[in-house]
């Protein structure tokens, strides 16, 4: 049997640039586990949309595709042209779990959360003729996490690795437990640095949802990963990193260079309306400081649009990343992706302006804000990203780094210009 697994993007044509970047430095880890899960009965062709075209006439029997929000509707109109040429279709990932009544109009079927065991129970029924409509299956054993297959990666400067799942935390706009649950789960540590050892990549991200959720573990991680010659960036939560000075030393002993953190918000009325149990903005600065004085930086991630912001916010959050000397930001306008808590809140309180899921990539207004017009959400936003990302700016961060170095200076100034491509922000 020849199946055809689909990671979707927009349906917008990819520039040259694009290709490049996504090529290069931003690898996805999920097809390729979920092919490497598979048994070699199956021929497994992966087509990532954002480097590649998706072929109609591809002649296979079982079309997989996965699609998170913002690429729903796309994911629709490819799995209904496969229907209409005869394939049988089966949809998963974030947005068909968080909505999978909705996604199996457009599908023969659809698997909810993890999909290594639930793909293999399907594909028995389906050699039986006798598939269900809606596959879930219980969390996958930490030991039983695959490590991918990884021959789309090789010309990747950067790659992917998974050393966890799960998030035990219970954030009200995050949609991460819809997929991998909030039972957390540790892959064996000597199957992760085998696996590190067989990339050829010399730069590595951790596609955890956080590394300091078990320090323990993490600490042991970077004790084995310390002589690899590797550099990464992982996700940390604040807390752990403004007093676990053993696992920052660790952690660059052993080759991170960036951590990144979703601070979400300077208002702890917000953190706290929204389940951010893990921050509490008086240590922002500590926590900071402390990455910072252990050779590592530090990108900080914020959101904007909460119940207790006002026009204002925009101003006082520029002014305290200045203050704290952060390397880089993310900023994003506050979106409630369906199967979340917020999703649910929003919804009762009738607040969507727009269920139009292309709008659902964090850099639209798709809420009606409590303190500030949805115009004032988007103008504020935008200006501070133009304000942030400036080449001014850009170039004044990387010399003032206090591990300044020619790699690193091209580095951050590299991704820095990645991100403005990213926002879609032009004469900045």
């Amino acid at each position: 049997m020849k199946i055809l697994l689909i990671q979707v993007h927009t349906g917008e044509k990819s520039s040259i640039f694009d290709k490049f970047v996504y090529t290069l430095f931003y690898p996805s880890l999920t097809l390729q586990q979920l092919a490497a899960s598979l048994p070699n009965k199956y021929e497994v062709d992966i087509v990532d949309e954002r480097r590649q075209e998706v072929n109609f006439d591809w002649d296979g029997d079982l079309v997989g595709i996965s699609s998170l929000t913002f690429c729903a509707n796309h994911a629709y109109e490819l799995a209904d042209e496969f229907r209409r040429r005869g394939k049988t279709v089966i949809l998963g990932g974030y947005h068909p779990s968080s909505l999978p009544t909705e996604a199996k109009q457009h599908a023969d079927s659809v698997v909810i959360g993890e999909a290594e065991k639930s793909l293999q129970v399907f594909l028995s029924d389906y050699e039986k003729h006798k598939i269900k409509p809606f596959y879930q299956s219980t969390h996958v054993d930490p030991e039983l996490i695959p490590s991918p297959v990884r021959t789309h990666n090789r010309f990747s400067v950067t790659d992917s690795v998974q050393a966890s799942r799960g998030c035990p935390y219970s954030c009200k706009y995050c949609a991460i437990q819809k997929v991998e649950g909030s039972l957390f789960r540790m892959r064996p540590i000597e199957k992760v640095i085998e696996e590190i050892k067989s990339i050829p990549s010399k730069r590595l991200f951790f596609a955890d949802s956080s590394l300091t959720i078990n320090p323990t573990y993490s600490k042991n991680l970077f004790k084995e990963m310390t002589g690899l010659n590797k550099k990464f960036n992982c996700y940390g939560n604040i807390d752990r990193l403004s007093k676990d000075e053993e696992l920052l030393k660790l952690a660059n002993d052993a080759g991170c260079d960036l951590w990144l953190v979703g601070f979400e918000s300077i208002n702890q009325s917000n953190l706290k309306n929204v389940g951010k149990r893990t921050n509490k903005s008086e240590e922002y600065s500590i926590g900071i400081k402390k990455v910072k004085d252990h050779g590592m930086m530090i990108m900080g991630l914020f959101m904007f649009g909460f119940d207790h912001d006002t026009p204002s916010v925009f101003d006082t959050t520029l002014n305290a990343i200045y203050e704290w000397e952060l390397d880089k930001a993310g900023f994003a306008m506050l979106t409630p992706f369906p199967g979340t808590a917020l999703f649910n809140e929003f919804e009762k309180e009738g607040r969507f302006l727009t269920k139009d899921w292309s709008k659902y990539n964090m850099k639209n207004v798709v809420i009606q804000p409590k303190n500030m017009t949805p115009n004032e959400l988007f103008e504020g936003t935008t200006n501070l990203i133009k304000e942030f990302y400036s080449l001014p700016n850009s170039f004044k961060r990387a010399i003032n780094d206090n591990n300044f170095s020619a790699n690193r200076f091209f580095s951050r100034i590299i991704g820095d210009i990645s991100l403005r491509k990213f926002y879609k922000i032009f004469g900045c």
